[in-house]
Protein backbone atom coordinates (compact mmCIF):
# COMPACT_ATOMS: atom_id res chain seq x y z
CA UNK A 1 0.00 0.00 0.00
CA UNK A 2 1.43 3.28 -0.80
CA UNK A 3 2.51 5.46 1.95
CA UNK A 4 0.38 8.81 2.39
CA UNK A 5 2.12 11.80 3.53
CA UNK A 6 0.53 14.99 5.54
CA UNK A 7 2.41 18.35 5.21
CA UNK A 8 1.65 20.82 8.05
CA UNK A 9 3.90 23.92 9.23
CA UNK A 10 3.59 24.27 12.97
CA UNK A 11 5.26 27.67 14.66
CA UNK A 12 7.88 26.91 17.22
CA UNK A 13 10.05 29.48 18.74
CA UNK A 14 8.21 32.52 17.09
CA UNK A 15 8.88 30.78 13.47
CA UNK A 16 6.93 28.59 11.38
CA UNK A 17 8.30 25.20 10.87
CA UNK A 18 7.57 22.93 7.95
CA UNK A 19 6.82 18.56 8.81
CA UNK A 20 5.81 15.80 6.60
CA UNK A 21 4.41 13.03 8.45
CA UNK A 22 3.33 9.45 7.62
CA UNK A 23 2.59 5.88 8.87
CA UNK A 24 1.77 5.04 12.55
CA UNK A 25 3.78 2.66 15.30
CA UNK A 26 6.81 3.60 17.14
CA UNK A 27 7.83 7.48 16.59
CA UNK A 28 10.59 7.99 14.24
CA UNK A 29 11.76 11.41 14.14
CA UNK A 30 14.34 11.76 10.85
CA UNK A 31 16.43 14.91 10.83
CA UNK A 32 17.84 16.11 7.52
CA UNK A 33 21.29 16.91 5.76
CA UNK A 34 22.62 19.96 5.65
CA UNK A 35 21.85 19.85 1.29
CA UNK A 36 18.07 20.18 2.92
CA UNK A 37 15.46 17.26 1.22
CA UNK A 38 13.83 16.28 -1.47
CA UNK A 39 9.84 16.11 -0.29
CA UNK A 40 9.82 12.71 -0.77
CA UNK A 41 12.92 10.17 -0.50
CA UNK A 42 12.47 5.31 -1.10
CA UNK A 43 14.23 5.54 2.23
CA UNK A 44 11.22 7.69 4.01
CA UNK A 45 8.63 5.50 2.69
CA UNK A 46 10.65 2.53 3.85
CA UNK A 47 10.27 3.41 7.33
CA UNK A 48 6.72 4.74 7.38
CA UNK A 49 5.55 1.59 5.96
CA UNK A 50 6.54 0.43 9.94
CA UNK A 51 6.77 3.82 11.84
CA UNK A 52 5.20 7.18 12.41
CA UNK A 53 7.87 9.25 10.39
CA UNK A 54 8.12 12.71 11.43
CA UNK A 55 10.13 14.80 8.84
CA UNK A 56 10.43 18.61 9.47
CA UNK A 57 12.92 20.97 7.72
CA UNK A 58 15.31 22.48 9.90
CA UNK A 59 14.46 26.22 10.58
CA UNK A 60 15.78 28.23 7.39
CA UNK A 61 15.95 25.12 4.99
CA UNK A 62 13.81 24.12 2.64
CA UNK A 63 9.96 25.28 3.58
CA UNK A 64 10.49 26.14 7.20
CA UNK A 65 11.15 29.93 7.88
CA UNK A 66 14.19 31.12 8.88
CA UNK A 67 14.42 32.27 12.40
CA UNK A 68 17.53 35.36 12.76
CA UNK A 69 18.60 34.19 15.71
CA UNK A 70 19.60 30.78 15.03
CA UNK A 71 23.40 30.14 15.60
CA UNK A 72 24.25 27.00 16.64
CA UNK A 73 22.86 23.50 15.89
CA UNK A 74 22.58 23.35 19.32
CA UNK A 75 19.54 26.09 18.67
CA UNK A 76 17.99 23.57 16.07
CA UNK A 77 18.45 20.79 18.13
CA UNK A 78 16.64 22.77 20.85
CA UNK A 79 13.32 23.68 17.92
CA UNK A 80 12.65 20.22 17.53
CA UNK A 81 12.82 19.36 21.10
CA UNK A 82 10.11 21.63 21.22
CA UNK A 83 8.67 20.47 18.42
CA UNK A 84 8.36 16.48 20.10
CA UNK A 85 7.12 18.22 23.40
CA UNK A 86 4.09 20.30 20.90
CA UNK A 87 3.00 16.91 19.04
CA UNK A 88 3.07 15.13 22.44
CA UNK A 89 5.05 12.18 21.32
CA UNK A 90 7.59 10.35 24.19
CA UNK A 91 9.89 7.23 23.59
CA UNK A 92 10.99 8.74 20.16
CA UNK A 93 13.60 7.28 18.02
CA UNK A 94 15.89 9.68 16.41
CA UNK A 95 17.40 9.20 12.64
CA UNK A 96 20.45 11.58 11.99
CA UNK A 97 21.30 11.98 8.27
CA UNK A 98 25.08 14.09 8.49
CA UNK A 99 24.40 17.46 9.28
CA UNK A 100 21.10 16.33 10.73
CA UNK A 101 23.06 13.63 12.63
CA UNK A 102 24.79 16.70 14.61
CA UNK A 103 21.38 17.98 15.56
CA UNK A 104 20.18 14.47 17.17
CA UNK A 105 23.73 13.64 18.70
CA UNK A 106 23.20 17.52 20.59
CA UNK A 107 19.36 16.05 21.08
CA UNK A 108 20.56 13.46 23.00
CA UNK A 109 23.42 14.79 24.99
CA UNK A 110 21.02 17.28 26.43
CA UNK A 111 18.28 14.37 27.55
CA UNK A 112 20.55 11.37 27.94
CA UNK A 113 17.55 9.04 28.84
CA UNK A 114 14.75 10.13 26.71
CA UNK A 115 15.14 8.85 23.15
CA UNK A 116 14.21 4.96 22.63
CA UNK A 117 16.84 4.50 19.60
CA UNK A 118 19.28 6.76 17.90
CA UNK A 119 20.33 6.24 14.28
CA UNK A 120 23.41 8.30 13.15
CA UNK A 121 24.11 8.39 9.39
CA UNK A 122 27.45 9.81 8.55
CA UNK A 123 26.75 12.62 11.25
CA UNK A 124 28.63 15.87 11.42
CA UNK A 125 29.11 17.20 14.60
CA UNK A 126 33.16 15.85 15.76
CA UNK A 127 35.66 16.58 14.12
CA UNK A 128 37.48 13.31 12.31
CA UNK A 129 40.75 12.31 14.31
CA UNK A 130 42.10 11.47 10.75
CA UNK A 131 41.48 13.52 7.41
CA UNK A 132 39.01 16.96 7.02
CA UNK A 133 35.03 17.32 6.96
CA UNK A 134 34.98 18.98 3.52
CA UNK A 135 34.49 22.52 2.84
CA UNK A 136 31.56 23.19 0.72
CA UNK A 137 32.26 26.81 0.39
CA UNK A 138 35.24 26.38 -2.02
CA UNK A 139 33.27 24.54 -4.72
CA UNK A 140 30.04 25.03 -6.24
CA UNK A 141 26.29 24.14 -5.63
CA UNK A 142 26.12 21.77 -7.45
CA UNK A 143 29.87 19.80 -7.36
CA UNK A 144 28.98 19.38 -3.18
CA UNK A 145 25.90 17.47 -3.51
CA UNK A 146 27.88 15.38 -6.08
CA UNK A 147 31.03 14.76 -4.27
CA UNK A 148 28.56 13.23 -1.75
CA UNK A 149 27.27 9.95 -3.57
CA UNK A 150 29.75 7.46 -4.44
CA UNK A 151 28.20 6.98 -7.99
CA UNK A 152 27.07 9.83 -10.08
CA UNK A 153 24.35 7.73 -11.46
CA UNK A 154 22.51 7.58 -8.37
CA UNK A 155 22.78 10.97 -8.16
CA UNK A 156 21.09 12.02 -11.27
CA UNK A 157 18.65 9.01 -10.20
CA UNK A 158 17.58 11.61 -6.91
CA UNK A 159 18.11 14.72 -8.80
CA UNK A 160 18.28 14.54 -12.34
CA UNK A 161 19.11 17.59 -13.88
CA UNK A 162 19.23 19.81 -11.45
CA UNK A 163 17.68 23.43 -12.30
CA UNK A 164 18.04 26.98 -11.44
CA UNK A 165 15.37 26.10 -8.44
CA UNK A 166 17.31 23.08 -6.71
CA UNK A 167 20.41 25.32 -7.41
CA UNK A 168 19.20 28.17 -5.37
CA UNK A 169 17.63 25.82 -2.45
CA UNK A 170 21.19 24.53 -2.36
CA UNK A 171 22.40 28.12 -2.28
CA UNK A 172 19.79 28.95 0.95
CA UNK A 173 21.08 25.42 2.46
CA UNK A 174 24.64 26.88 2.51
CA UNK A 175 24.37 30.30 3.90
CA UNK A 176 22.06 28.42 6.88
CA UNK A 177 25.62 25.90 7.14
CA UNK A 178 27.86 28.87 7.82
CA UNK A 179 25.09 30.89 10.01
CA UNK A 180 25.16 27.90 12.43
CA UNK A 181 28.34 26.01 11.88
CA UNK A 182 31.28 28.24 10.58
CA UNK A 183 33.73 28.52 13.32
CA UNK A 184 34.74 26.07 13.64
CA UNK A 185 33.64 24.08 10.41
CA UNK A 186 31.13 21.71 11.07
CA UNK A 187 32.17 20.19 14.17
CA UNK A 188 31.91 21.11 17.98
CA UNK A 189 34.39 21.49 20.68
CA UNK A 190 31.85 20.23 23.30
CA UNK A 191 29.77 17.88 22.14
CA UNK A 192 32.41 14.94 21.95
CA UNK A 193 32.72 15.43 25.97
CA UNK A 194 29.04 15.30 26.54
CA UNK A 195 27.91 11.79 24.53
CA UNK A 196 29.40 9.78 27.07
CA UNK A 197 26.56 10.15 29.45
CA UNK A 198 23.92 9.37 26.65
CA UNK A 199 22.35 5.85 27.79
CA UNK A 200 20.02 5.34 24.27
CA UNK A 201 21.27 2.75 22.54
CA UNK A 202 23.17 4.27 19.01
CA UNK A 203 24.49 2.85 16.19
CA UNK A 204 26.83 4.61 13.88
CA UNK A 205 26.21 3.97 9.63
CA UNK A 206 28.92 5.30 7.06
CA UNK A 207 28.96 4.75 3.36
CA UNK A 208 32.68 3.56 2.41
CA UNK A 209 33.47 6.18 0.20
CA UNK A 210 32.26 9.08 1.92
CA UNK A 211 33.83 12.20 0.32
CA UNK A 212 32.25 14.43 2.54
CA UNK A 213 33.29 13.67 6.42
CA UNK A 214 36.01 11.30 6.61
CA UNK A 215 35.36 7.91 8.44
CA UNK A 216 37.11 8.65 11.18
CA UNK A 217 34.70 10.52 12.78
CA UNK A 218 32.94 7.46 12.87
CA UNK A 219 34.96 5.69 14.73
CA UNK A 220 35.16 8.79 17.21
CA UNK A 221 31.21 8.60 17.68
CA UNK A 222 31.27 5.37 18.17
CA UNK A 223 33.99 5.48 21.04
CA UNK A 224 32.30 8.56 22.68
CA UNK A 225 28.46 6.89 23.26
CA UNK A 226 28.62 4.51 25.95
CA UNK A 227 26.00 1.65 23.35
CA UNK A 228 26.92 2.31 19.83
CA UNK A 229 27.76 -0.18 16.88
CA UNK A 230 28.98 0.86 13.82
CA UNK A 231 28.02 -0.40 10.16
CA UNK A 232 30.03 0.11 6.61
CA UNK A 233 27.88 0.39 3.48
CA UNK A 234 29.56 -0.72 0.82
CA UNK A 235 29.96 1.25 -2.86
CA UNK A 236 28.38 4.28 -0.92
CA UNK A 237 29.01 7.90 -0.37
CA UNK A 238 28.05 10.34 2.52
CA UNK A 239 24.16 10.88 1.40
CA UNK A 240 23.90 6.91 2.21
CA UNK A 241 20.40 6.72 2.70
CA UNK A 242 19.95 8.04 -0.64
CA UNK A 243 22.48 6.32 -2.56
CA UNK A 244 21.46 2.77 -0.83
CA UNK A 245 18.03 3.58 0.39
CA UNK A 246 16.92 -0.28 0.68
CA UNK A 247 20.11 -1.27 2.24
CA UNK A 248 20.26 1.83 5.03
CA UNK A 249 16.52 1.13 5.85
CA UNK A 250 16.88 -2.16 6.47
CA UNK A 251 20.20 -1.07 8.90
CA UNK A 252 17.23 1.40 10.56
CA UNK A 253 14.51 -0.57 10.84
CA UNK A 254 15.83 -3.77 12.21
CA UNK A 255 17.78 -1.50 14.64
CA UNK A 256 14.97 0.08 16.03
CA UNK A 257 12.75 -3.12 15.95
CA UNK A 258 15.36 -5.02 17.85
CA UNK A 259 13.63 -3.98 21.20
Amino acid sequence: MPVTWKDSVTEIAGSKMHLSRAGSGKTVLVLHHDIGTADRLPFYDSLAEQFDVIVPHHPGWGKSQRPEWIRHPRDIAAMHTWLLADLGVENVNLVGLGFGGWIAAEMVSQSPRTYRRLSLVAPMGIKPPEGDIADQAIVSYLDYPKAGFHSQDAFASVYGEADTDQLEQWDVCREMCFRTAWKPYMYSQTLPHLLGGVRTPAQVIWGDDDQIVPISAGHAYTKALRNATMTTVAECGHFAEMEQPAKVAKLVIDFINAA
